[in-house]
């Protein structure tokens, strides 16, 4: 018996070893065979019940065999790529059991690989640097700092830039602004997310169509999911916020009697479209159809909050409270949002409930199972709400009306129409949430329609869209995908995850 490695086209009519691009360790005799018929002398012989591991480091290009878990030594050197296990049985009758890893090894492999995987790691810590140190350190806090400031981690950029002496090329007041819009979007607020960036950044959803379709879209999926303003106004006012605007986000109680000038009434008065402050002699104008908001104005600062998490919005988070104003001082930790009518979509303390446009009224009974069953509620369509349903569907039709004039302007988008197609797929469950297109809901992932927002407002401020630390951390990995496709072994212990943590 043969076991070894064989190039493609070579003679499987021969033992391995004996041909030209085939290697060999045999049993008869313990020798190895380098595509020749001559053997070297090279370990022991084998025999039934032994087993015989064979095992190619494609880092050194060698291969070395194991008897019953114990190395027998590198047996070839200077492999060729491309080649496949063989082996060859000489005598009729022979039977070979063959373990490709579906079973334990007998040889510890976990070992020799975590050796191999010190090896290569020392090699990268050891790459020379020299008198270079100073400026690939003074490039590294350059790049951790842009970092902070593209996700708009404001004290944390002051503190850092403060530390190592470098500069923030954004003004404060604009990384404030990128960062309550991401909280906008990553609460599910996506109607006064696009407000508040038509205020602070006009024309920046005008020329850029794909971006206003993909928000509109999004925003569609938040209202079936009971999170956006647009339907948020519909619920009932609750004991702690009945007097502000459901949809908008006011002021924090700390800051409501230093701002008790927002109280005044008047043609001059702020009034509120999305939750988005703004005056009425503010318009915005936009040669696309426009998505109207059924949001009433108010000129209250009563305190509201936002619930929003990994879990769809069941637990409170404060996140930072805004104004319209650019100019206007906050701190990361100040904008607070309003959704405590809707946990994950439910409407709470109303008898009026909708699934998929299903009216009818049911009597909340006040008993101990009741209080069992409503700890854990079920969702419901733009969170159980008639109006709120309503609302959605119109603006279902001015998002398809939307579609339409981009197809007439641009040609068909086949990215659009598939985007279309799965929000408005959800309405075709009574369960949106456990349906096949049910992970749209998923508040993970409002992350790249944020991060795309993000990086959209810091293009039209010539701004990078992209952290230099993500574009390096990128090439790394893009790297390390072309040595495995040259077949560098190197790179399988070289994780560029190792190396963030």
């Amino acid at each position: 018996m043969g076991i070894g490695l064989s190039a493609q086209g070579v003679n499987m009519n021969r033992l391995p070893g004996w041909d030209k691009h085939s290697y060999g360790y045999h049993g008869d005799d313990g020798h190895s065979f380098c595509s020749s018929g001559t053997g070297q002398p090279y370990g022991p012989t084998f025999t039934t019940g032994d087993v015989i591991g064979c095992c190619v480091n494609l880092i050194n290009n060698t291969c070395f065999y194991t008897k019953n878990g114990h190395s027998l030594g590198i047996a070839f050197t200077d492999l060729p790529s491309n080649l496949y296990p063989t082996v060859g049985l000489q005598t009729p009758g022979e039977i070979v059991d063959a373990n490709f890893g579906q079973q334990p090894f007998v040889f510890d492999i976990e070992d020799y690989m975590r050796e191999w995987r010190a090896k290569i790691q020392s090699t990268i810590k050891r790459f020379p640097i020299g008198d270079r140190l100073g400026e690939w350190q003074a490039m590294l806090q350059n790049m951790v700092s842009s970092y902070l400031v593209h996700h708009g981690y404001c004290s944390t950029a002051t503190a850092f830039a403060r530390v190592t002496d470098t500069t923030i090329q954004e003004e404060q007041t604009s990384i404030k602004n990128r960062q309550r819009i991401q909280k906008l979007v990553l609460a599910g607020r996506v109607g006064e997310a696009i407000e508040a960036t038509q205020q602070l950044y006009p024309g920046l959803l005008e020329h850029n169509p794909n971006l206003l379709f993909m928000l509109k879209c999004r925003q569609f999926v938040e209202m079936v999911n009971g999170t956006d303003s647009e339907v948020r106004c519909f619920s009932a006012r609750s004991p702690r916020s009945q007097d502000s605007y459901p949809g908008s986000p006011s002021l924090s109680p700390r800051h409501g009697s230093s701002n008790s000038h927002v109280h005044s009434t008047g043609a001059d008065s702020p009034t509120c479209s999305n939750g988005v402050m703004s005056t009425k002699s503010k318009q915005s104008h936009s040669k696309y159809p426009t998505l109207s908001s059924s949001s009433s104005s108010s000129s209250s600062s009563s305190p509201s909050s936002v619930n929003y998490s990994e879990s769809n919005s069941t637990d409170s988070t404060k996140s930072q409270q805004h104004s319209s104003t650019s100019n206007q001082e906050t701190s990361d930790s100040e904008m607070e949002m309003e959704a405590e009518h809707y946990p994950n979509g439910v409407l709470e303390n109303s008898s009026t409930r909708i699934m998929n446009g299903t009216y009818k009224h049911e009597e909340i009974l006040q008993t101990d199972e009741s209080s069992m069953e409503d700890s854990c509620p079920q969702r419901q369509l733009c969170g159980g709400n008639h109006a709120a349903t309503e609302r959605m569907i119109q603006f279902g039709r001015e998002l398809q009306m939307l579609s339409e004039q981009l197809c007439r302007e641009y040609g068909k988008n086949t990215v659009h129409k598939k985007m279309l197609q799965d929000a408005f797929s959800l309405l075709a469950y009574s369960d949106p949430w456990n349906c096949p297109v049910g992970q749209q809901l998923d508040p993970i992932q409002r992350e790249p329609v944020c991060a795309a927002l993000n990086s959209a407002i810091l293009e039209s401020q010539n701004l990078p869209k992209q952290p230099p630390l993500m574009l390096a951390l990128g090439q790394a990995s893009e790297c390390l995908r072309l040595m495995a496709r040259v077949g560098l072994g190197s790179c399988s212990f070289a994780r560029v995850d190792d190396y963030l943590h």
